[in-house]
């Protein structure tokens, strides 16, 4: 045997007919190098992907289209505007009846209502706060203009505010809402309702990024 080129190998055996005759027939199509036929190289590695396995790009990932946000927006909205006062108001009345009752006997039991206008008051603006769920705008409405411009407008005129409340909340009331603009309730109750708001948009907006 003996080589004829870099990739090929011949061997030479003796013709039948002729003995002076020789007939180079070729013995392999690659050497001993990994050459192919035509000199082409070829890897070796045992662990290679052929050309046509290679595996397919995967089609880039579209992002669903997010519905309008216009509907929760505007039931949060009037939801937030319209029942905060109403929460506010049950708690402030319930609040205040409770506190009479309990200057004169030291008891809370004997007013029933009051308790019953307490409780419902809560769970009004626990039902703002939960508005957050669909839009941060409701709790965060409610909050300001019922809890924290009121309490700011105290602060800064509290004659004037006190006057009109007395004349359009009657004594029970007005002394209630008085009380809470006094001792910082309502401008409190103003900030957490915002806060609820708020809480209820990150975590919106969180979702929608994971």
């Amino acid at each position: 045997m003996c080589p004829t080129s870099p990739g090929r190998t011949t061997a030479i055996r003796p013709s039948r007919n002729d003995g002076d005759r020789v007939i180079i027939e070729p013995h392999s199509t690659f050497g001993t190098a990994g050459h192919r036929k035509g000199g082409t190289s070829m890897s070796t590695n045992p662990y290679a992907v052929p050309p046509h396995e290679q595996p397919a790009v995967p089609e880039p990932y579209l992002q669903p289209r997010q519905s309008g946000r216009t509907v929760p927006r505007v039931i949060s909205g009037l939801g937030g505007v319209l029942l905060t006062p109403v929460g506010l108001g049950l708690t402030i009345y319930g609040g205040s009846r409770l506190q009479r009752g309990f200057s004169q006997s030291l008891s809370v039991g004997e007013d029933p209502l009051g308790v019953i206008l307490l409780v419902l008051g809560g769970l009004l603006l626990l039902g703002v706060a939960l508005l957050g769920a669909l839009s941060g705008l409701g709790p965060a409405a409610g909050g300001l203009l019922w809890g924290v411009l009121p309490g700011l407008a105290f602060i800064l005129s509290p004659r004037d505010v006190m006057s009109f409340i007395y004349d359009i909340g009657g004594s029970e009331l007005g002394v209630g809402l008085a009380t809470w603009l006094v001792m910082g309730a309502l401008v409190g109750s103003g900030f957490l309702l915002i806060g609820a708001g708020l809480v209820g948009t990150l975590s919106r907006r969180r979702s929608d990024r994971v």
